[in-house]
């Protein structure tokens, strides 16, 4: 019982750690990445190619989010939905 009550603490602060990761380093990732490989002739990495395609995933949600809770404040949070 206590190792399960250990595991999910480990899960959760790593949880924890990997979106406050990703919620600061996502846009050097995205904007900085091509910069490195394009300009500086960096070497390619697999895990960096990971990390970047994983970033631009968060990028396009956060941007469709941000349009999305947009949209229901103009009209109220109440569009589309039927009284």
């Amino acid at each position: 019982m206590i190792k399960k009550i250990k595991n999910s603490r480990l899960f959760k602060d790593l949880y924890g750690s990997w979106i406050l990761f990703f919620h600061y380093l996502k846009w050097p990732i995205v904007l900085g990445l091509p910069v490195l490989y394009l300009d500086l002739d960096y070497p390619h990495n697999i895990v960096m190619d990971i990390l970047w395609v994983y970033s631009l995933y968060l990028v396009g949600e956060s941007i469709y989010r941000m349009y999305k809770y947009r949209g229901l404040k103009k009209c109220g949070g109440s569009c589309g939905t039927k009284h």
